[in-house]
């Protein structure tokens, strides 16, 4: 299993992903966090993207990944990352921790935490 971020989830519905990014997700089942339907939702709201969240498109994704609420946990995790970003980013980073599933991202300031599990490290690539 792989944890999305946001960007991910959004290019893999729009057909933006990276030969790797591709190859990673190739038959793995995939998690998001919960914040990821807020951030989705307000990159629509401010036009940043257009994904229709109601379309089928969104619907199948949704129904083939895991969704994992913000614990108690994942947010006491969120604060003792090795890294600063924004809430959202950490709240994901912090998901894939707490739940020790690789979290599948490109973001520069994640990629270079000692702390949170990526895709691809355990792979070797």
């Amino acid at each position: 299993m792989l944890n999305l971020d946001t960007h991910i989830v959004v290019d893999g519905l729009i057909g933006g992903l990276s030969e790797r990014e591709f190859a990673l997700l190739d038959g793995v089942p995939v998690a998001i966090s919960d914040i990821v339907l807020w951030e989705i939702s307000k990159l629509v709201q401010r036009k940043r993207i257009s994904i229709d969240v109601d379309g089928v498109a969104f619907r199948k994704f949704l129904r083939q990944a895991t969704v994992y609420p913000i614990t108690v946990e994942i947010a006491r995790a969120s604060t003792a990352l090795d890294f600063r970003s924004d809430p959202a980013d950490e709240i994901i980073a912090a998901t894939s921790i707490v739940e020790g599933i690789p979290l599948l991202t490109r973001d520069r300031k994640i990629l270079k935490s000692k702390v949170v599990p990526l895709a691809g490290r355990e792979f070797g690539r």
